[in-house]
């Protein structure tokens, strides 16, 4: 059973919870505006906040931590923009191109380059098939009331006591530039555990409980998930870390847990005792609102493609096989677009369902608990010699040792099962691509479109299923039959699993270089790390083409740049913007690049209306509408009209990839998180919203007189006009939701680079 409360509810005692409306009644006096400073989100935040107001949050982080197709970004804009040393620990893990062989040296590269910089800037650097990026944090840097920024989505850390956040990269560089995070004082919503879940469910299975519950709603989007209740007690520390894992998924802000002696103990065998301290609420403590779960109640789940909120209990879809995967079969059509064809009820045989594939990996998955179990369940079975096969992929060498020396690896490999290294490959389509048509059923982060490595625009098109391991290994040795993991005997299962910590692969691999900056050292950059292009300051008015029209409910950061093998080219702002919306709208780019080709030529001082005899038409039709517009000095760019962009990846490329070929404006109906919007900001792009439907096609075009004074109001109507290509010109009216001084003072300047650069004087 999970709850939602409407409205908002006091917590007392960290076991009553009272709805606002009862407060009075159950003897509360305390106002929830001073209630809520009892919640453990407040303390965190509080206590990183410089600014002074406790509304409007400037918040400096403990750590950060970057992968191997974030970090070369990060460092270049950051060192452009006056960097010379990091001022904070920042860990440069390597695990998401360690195994994607793509375009010769160039992801080895990149892994020389984070060397390097570490060496050079005083980093700490894991190489390749060390650790996975969340499973090194938590096993190195989280502790109770600390503060941790990724530019990775999934960095969560509530469950040991850390408030982390995952964002973009240029909310990274800031903080090596010694700047802020910037916030407001975000809502806080109580996630209240009672029970314990029964053998067999997997903190896979209570998340995705709860991401079913919350995320259509928007219930906790940009929101804190803070975590009580007695239920917490039931579940060790790494259960938990997998549960918190996965709320990135309800488009939360970030999380914190309630701690104890679970925790303490976790920190103590890592050699972080005195990281830990008790987190509860105060006795008194008001949320904005309640999540009540029932750990008991919760069920086996799997999320069907193509999103982990499309979830259902595996009994229930088996008992509806053929109607609810025909559903699945209509969004597949979507997404394959005419050019690609998925079918899942030509999987059903004998009334079940078989699967191609299974995959245990990740921060999610390859914990040390959740092998152990699949290992349980494997022990003595076989996988079967079909189609079938199963990858798992322990999150560290220190879990991957541990698992070793207790004989687990040889349970799984003795029944079939592919043990595999650290590797976040199989999360975001870099390994382990099931073939065309095929189902795979993964303890994983995400199963968004394509995600899994397939492209519709070459007639392929498979999809994932995310389950929890426990599910996945009874799958398995039902040999791909899906099996729910309390079908096996209650005695199959154990959560208390012995954990023994060897810091061993850190020790001997892990350069830990952090306040020792050898600032005489070089970068080694391969020939595929290029510098930001340059960016030009915002005009007095733009000129918008629109690019790209997507009105799906929901478009991903995969859609906007896709993952897997283009990932090898984010260290290129220039090579890896050829593949924006490549698997969305392919004509995009062209489209784009046709912009930026007729804004050069006005930058190097040529007449809109000369360069471009289309721009001629639209000044023109301008003009009879009595709209004024100077086409010498107006600037022009591309703009993407999508309903609600976003959900998904922290992945800054999603916006710098628009930006780098004429990109200079969004228009949405809304931004589906805060860390898409705040990269598109820091990309130096306009992030206006539309009320109601769009009254514009592609290539149309968006005249926005006056905007740069307009980033000096409050943006709640900025009037613009639509030229469509009949000559018609009709006034509509956007607007922009708060932004900051300084993201207005970004957007002004170009880009980050250029607001960092003239705050420096450079």
């Amino acid at each position: 059973m999970v709850k939602l409360y409407e409205g908002g509810v006091y917590l007392r005692g960290g076991k009553e919870l009272v709805r606002e409306s009862d407060a009075a009644a159950a003897g509360i006096a305390a106002t929830p505006e001073v209630a809520r400073r009892g919640t453990i989100a407040w303390s965190i935040l509080q206590a990183h906040n410089t600014s002074g107001d406790p509304e409007a949050l400037k918040i400096r982080f403990d750590a950060m931590a970057s992968h191997d197709i974030t970090f070369v970004g990060i460092i270049q804009t950051a060192r452009a923009s006056g960097m010379t040393e990091f001022p904070l620990p920042y860990v440069l893990t390597n695990c998401h191109n360690s195994l994607c062989a793509v375009g010769g040296t160039i992801n080895e590269d990149d892994h020389v380059f984070g060397l390097s910089a570490a060496k050079k800037y005083g980093g700490i650097f894991v190489p390749p098939h060390i650790a996975v990026i969340h499973s090194f944090m938590r096993e190195n840097f989280a502790g109770c009331g600390k503060m941790i920024l990724g530019s990775d989505s999934h960095t969560r850390y509530g469950a040991l006591g850390t408030m982390a956040v995952g964002e973009g990269g240029g909310e990274l560089a800031k903080q090596l530039l010694r700047d802020t995070y910037d916030v407001a004082y975000p809502g806080v919503v109580a996630i209240y555990l009672t029970g314990a879940p029964r053998p067999g469910v997997g903190p896979h299975d209570v998340a995705l409980a709860i991401i079913r519950a919350v995320f259509a709603k928007g219930y906790v989007k940009n929101k804190v998930m803070e975590f009580v209740g007695p239920g917490i007690a039931s579940m060790n520390t790494d259960y938990r870390n997998g549960v918190d894992v996965m709320t990135t998924e309800t488009t939360c802000l970030s999380s914190i847990w309630a701690t104890d002696e679970d925790t303490h103990a976790f920190l103590a065998m890592h050699g972080r005792a005195a990281d830990y301290r008790e987190l509860k609420p105060a006795d008194v403590a008001y949320y904005d609102g309640c999540v009540e779960v029932d750990l008991s109640s919760v069920k086996p789940m799997i999320a069907l493609p193509f999103h982990p909120s499309n979830a259902f209990e595996i009994d229930e879809l088996n008992e509806n096989l053929g109607d609810i995967l025909r559903e699945c079969e209509l969004a597949a059509e979507k997404v394959g677009g005419g050019r690609a064809h998925l079918s899942l009820t030509d999987k059903i045989v004998d009334d079940r369902l078989r699967v191609q594939q299974g995959v245990i990996a990740g921060c999610s998955g390859g914990n040390f608990g959740n092998v152990v179990q699949a290992a349980r369940a494997l022990k003595g079975a076989s996988t079967g010699c079909g189609e079938f096969s199963l990858s798992v992929y322990p999150t560290s060498q220190p879990v991957a040792l541990e698992l070793t020396r207790q004989g687990y690896v040889y349970d799984l490999m003795e029944a079939g099962a592919i043990v595999r290294t650290a590797f976040c490959g199989p999360c975001f389509g870099a390994g382990d691509t099931p073939a065309n048509n095929g189902l795979s059923i993964r303890h994983t982060t995400r199963n968004f479109p394509n995600r899994e490595g397939s492209k519709p625009g070459n007639g392929q098109l498979s999809a994932v299923a995310l389950m929890d391991a426990r599910s996945i290994a009874a799958t398995a040795a039902a040999g791909g039959v899906l099996t729910a993991a309390t079908d096996l005997p209650d005695e199959t299962w154990d959560e208390s699993c012995e954990y023994h910590f060897d810091s061993a692969p850190y020790d001997k691999r892990v350069y830990w270089g952090f306040g020792k900056a050898e600032l005489a050292s070089e970068l080694v950059e391969g020939p595929n790390i290029k510098p930001w292009p340059a960016m030009e300051p915002l005009a007095d008015d733009i000129l918008l083409r629109v690019c790209s029209k997507i009105m799906d409910p929901v478009t991903t950061t995969d859609e906007l740049i896709p993952s897997g093998e283009t990932s090898s080219f984010r260290s290129n702002p220039l090579g890896l913007a050829e593949f924006t919306l490549s698997r969305r709208d392919p004509d995009y780019v062209g489209r784009s690049k046709a912009v930026d080709a007729v804004e050069k030529r006005r930058v190097a001082g040529e007449d809109l209306a000369e360069a471009d005899p289309e721009l001629a038409r639209v000044f023109s039709a301008l003009g009879e509408a009595g709209v004024a517009a100077d086409s010498s000095s107006t600037e022009f760019g591309s703009m993407l009209y999508a309903v609600k962009p976003g959900d998904g990846s922290a992945r800054e490329q999603a916006a710098s990839c628009q930006r780098v070929i004429g990109g200079l404006a969004n228009v949405v109906s809304e931004y589906a998180t805060k860390r898409y919007r705040s990269n598109v900001m820091n990309w130096g792009m306009l992030p206006f919203q539309l009320a109601g439907e769009p009254c514009f096609e592609v290539g149309d075009h968006l005249f926005v007189p006056g905007i740069r004074a307009a980033l000096d109001g409050d943006l709640a109507d900025v009037p613009a006009y639509v030229v469509r290509a009949s000559g018609e010109v009709e006034k509509i009216s956007l607007y922009v939701a708060d932004m900051t001084c300084e993201e207005r003072a970004i957007v002004k300047a170009g880009c980050l680079i250029n607001y960092n650069r003239a705050k420096a004087g450079k």
